[in-house]
């Protein structure tokens, strides 16, 4: 890992991602991309009808300095920091900046309980991970020291998951964590027995050309089941595949991977597909 971008709004919740991104970036000698976009629109910038350019600047430099100011943070002694500024709201733009400078993962703050609000200058989780091509690793709570000794990775075991298995099982070996597997089978269309679930499994996790092992978890829906999976076996960290701006993979149909970074108490990881 060499490069973090930590999206910022000021906010508490974004003070516990650039902690996180922080201890990682110690741990593994990196940089962190602290990128703020500024609630400026074009004609606030281009117009001189109703705005004078000069307020714009004034703006400009305010928040160029709060945003300074945010920065100075005792836990940030000994990382480098690089400060991006962004004029304007745009999802896809924290992917451009990440790409850009060939980052290796986002760190953002989320609300999380009470609904994926508007998290940093105007958007939020969901539509941040659809964009990004790298791993999103979804923050709710202060961490004093980020360490995680179990990564639990819930996917549909098919052929179509396996890249994205090996991007985190990697994600696992570099935090040093335990790498626990679970397939969630629920009632409904695509509803395994238990013989069948395991094949699936097993198949998949050759294919993987791993000597692993993965459960089978019942559950009501994939959302609860993770959780309950989660945290029946004392997992820090739960990773999950997204298919980015096609919509959530068809193991997380609709909402689930939203309401999963949503509701869970421990940080959640996507990975695209």
């Amino acid at each position: 890992m060499k490069k973090i971008v930590v999206p910022t709004d000021f906010s508490e919740q974004s003070d516990y991602a650039l902690k996180v991104a922080a201890s990682l970036a110690k741990k593994h000698n990196a940089e962190i991309l602290a990128l703020h976009m500024l609630e400026l629109n074009q004609a606030m910038i281009s117009s001189s009808e109703g705005f004078h350019p000069e307020q714009t600047v004034f703006l400009i430099k305010l928040a160029e300095k709060r945003f300074k100011d945010f920065l100075n943070k005792p836990y940030l002694k000994g990382v480098k920091v690089t400060s991006v500024v962004k004029h304007f709201k745009v999802f896809s733009e924290v992917n451009e900046v990440a790409k850009k400078n060939g980052a290796d993962m986002i760190v953002m703050g989320s609300h999380g309980i009470d609904g994926l609000k508007e998290i940093f200058v105007g958007s939020n989780t969901e539509r941040v991970v659809r964009n990004a091509d790298i791993p999103v690793l979804v923050i709710k709570n202060d961490h004093e020291d980020f360490k995680i000794d179990r990564l639990l990775f819930a996917c549909g075991f098919k052929e179509e998951s396996l890249p994205v298995f090996e991007k985190a099982r990697d994600f696992a070996d570099m935090l040093s964590a335990e790498f626990k597997l679970v397939y969630i089978n629920t009632p409904g269309d695509d509803f395994l027995s238990t013989q069948d679930a395991y094949e699936r499994i097993s198949q998949f996790l050759n294919k993987a050309g791993v000597g692993m092992e993965a459960e089978v978890y019942n559950d009501y829906n994939i959302e609860r089941g993770i959780l309950n999976y989660s945290a029946n076996i004392g997992a820090d960290m739960i990773g999950i595949p997204t298919h980015g701006r096609k919509g959530l993979s068809h193991f997380f149909m609709g909402s689930i991977g939203e309401d999963i970074a949503n509701h869970s108490t421990i940080p959640v990881v996507t990975f695209k597909i």
